[in-house]
């Protein structure tokens, strides 16, 4: 298969190359590229690399990896799922790799929404990253596949739970860190409901962390900060940033399957260290 900048060869072996920031390179040593495409809204890749099993590449950065993937998907999904006292209707807005929707299916939610812009990210994902995927065909799980922030905005009061589960604020992401597109998940909820996303590393990126609770706390009125450990991500300690209307704290942990959360995990999860807080003071 033919490789491109993200992919070097030396002598025999197979190596792909993240960038952040220009600089900071992260490099993986590749078993085979399982898949590449380039879709319409960017470059796709899975590949087997030696120490992360399968992992989804976008655009020449890591999205998820077979073996520390469901550390963010637990997070960014069991969090708001047990904040909130009974969720039944969900939007996932991204998630393409769809670990975020089959950590919601756990839960007796009666539909879940998973809006992805890009169709072959999910097919991809279905057909080469099943330990993530999970195949899923769960019959609550709906597919859409348009602009997630298009989606939001015509929706009023419509959804116990969104979860953005974005890439980075590049590219067709970027639109997913906007105040206004948080405003449009505002009016999407309930009027006890919960969203969730992804909002960077506060070591590498405490701008983009800032942000994204500053524009939360103009709309929310509680704001919490959940913090966990993903190992390919670039400085490993990610954040997650939950803007809820009623509930402030983790309610009910349903008795599920899972790798990573336990009731302990999601409550210690909103401790944040002394600087996160400076951060966002």
């Amino acid at each position: 298969m033919k490789m491109d900048g993200f992919f070097k060869k030396v002598g025999d072996e197979i190596w792909f190359e993240e960038v952040d920031r220009d600089s900071l390179k992260i490099s993986y040593k590749v078993k085979d590229i399982l898949y590449s495409k380039r879709s319409k809204f960017q470059d796709i890749y899975i590949v087997n690399s030696y120490d992360f099993g399968k992992m989804l590449v976008i655009d020449g950065v890591v999205q998820t990896t077979e073996r520390d993937g469901f550390i963010y998907n637990e997070m960014i999904s069991h969090v708001p799922l047990s904040m909130h006292e009974n969720p039944k209707n969900v939007l996932i807005i991204g998630g393409g790799d769809l670990g975020a929707a089959f950590e919601a299916t756990k839960y007796p939610v009666e539909r879940i929404d998973v809006v992805e812009i890009d169709e072959d990210v999910v097919k991809a994902s279905l057909e080469y990253l099943k330990e993530i995927s999970k195949d899923l065909k769960d019959e609550r799980v709906n597919f859409i596949f348009e602009d997630g922030a298009k989606f939001v905005r015509e929706k009023e009061n419509e959804y116990d739970i969104i979860i953005v589960d974005s890439s980075d604020p590049i590219g067709p992401a970027e639109v997913l860190f906007s105040e206004n597109f948080y405003r449009d998940v505002y009016n999407a909820l309930k009027e006890d409901g919960i969203m969730a996303c992804q909002s960077e590393s506060p070591i590498l990126y405490p701008d983009i962390f800032r942000a994204t609770y500053k524009k939360l706390k103009n709309i929310f009125p509680i704001v919490k900060i959940s913090i966990a450990t993903v190992p390919t991500y670039p400085g490993g300690f990610w954040s997650f940033t939950i803007g809820s209307k009623k509930y402030d704290k983790i309610n009910k942990v349903n008795d599920i399957d899972t790798k990573y959360v336990s009731k302990e995990i999601l409550e210690s999860s909103f401790n944040i260290p002394k600087f996160v807080q400076n951060i966002i003071k």
